[in-house]
């Protein structure tokens, strides 16, 4: 079953080194929207596809609990011994909540964990329109359309200033993400909660970056990540929405690598 999984996950591997960066995308998004960190971190970097998103196979089921296990397998045979660096952007981040809830001695092994623009619980439940939505782009093969949305997404997903190469990146992620993970993994994030999982990164290294105009996870779930990991840095970068790997990414870059 492991290596049935690990075969439809497109994976993506760059650099050498002792301690492996593992650089986890957001919901619809791909691999791609770390191509702006991954080279300027040192040591060696593994990224990938969630199931259902950018060129990784069918996402179902679609849910939260199924991408830490996705994780936890990637490690096992990717990252087989040596020190990590967990990264999560979003629904990345909350896989890595995931991952420490039904995988904790993983742990063991994390010597640093970047939650970036993400939250551990208390999203909004899913809306009567989205539900609709969800239902119509499960019988698609693919988003497909997205861009020709760009000008939503960059005000849904950017804050002030934002660069067009980078809101045309993200539409071109999103347009293909698989219909049917849109609407499922939309309704596991509404039911993510798992402050309770953060205790297994006391201790480890860890740093929260949000968005101060972040439309999607508002400060409020930066502030209570930080309020249930006091040993966190928190950093808030005001003008900046939700896609801090391309809006902040020098930034982001450097505090990863300080990680490791």
């Amino acid at each position: 079953m492991a290596s049935l999984v690990l075969d439809r996950l497109n994976v993506v591997e760059s650099g050498a080194g002792e301690v492996t960066a593992v650089l986890l995308h957001g919901w619809t998004l791909d691999h791609t929207s770390w191509d702006r960190v991954a080279p300027s971190l040192p040591g060696r970097v593994v990224r990938y596809d969630h199931r259902g998103h950018g060129a990784s196979g069918a996402g179902l089921p679609a849910t939260i609990e199924e991408l830490a296990d996705d994780l936890a397998l990637v490690l096992s045979e990717r990252v087989p011994t040596g020190r990590i660096v967990l990264a999560g952007h979003s629904m990345g981040g909350m896989t890595i909540m995931a991952l420490a809830e039904a995988h904790p001695a993983v742990f063991e092994r994390v010597s640093g964990v970047a939650l970036v623009a993400t939250s551990c619980g208390d999203l909004p439940p899913v809306s009567r329109v989205e539900r609709l939505l969800g239902t119509w782009m499960a019988r698609r093969s693919t988003v497909g359309f997205a861009r020709v949305m760009s000008p939503g997404i960059r005000v849904g997903l950017f804050g002030k200033g934002a660069s067009w190469s980078d809101v045309r990146a993200s539409a071109d992620a999103i347009g293909r993400c698989d219909g049917p993970s849109f609407g499922g993994f939309r309704d596991s994030l509404s039911a993510h909660q798992r402050r309770e999982a953060l205790r297994a990164l006391a201790g480890i290294p860890t740093v929260v970056l949000a968005g101060g105009a972040d439309r999607l996870t508002p400060l409020r779930h930066a502030r209570a990540l930080a309020e249930a990991l006091p040993h966190a840095e928190l950093v808030i970068y005001p003008r900046a929405g939700h896609m801090l790997p391309l809006e902040r990414s020098t930034d982001v870059a450097g505090r990863i690598a300080h990680l490791m």
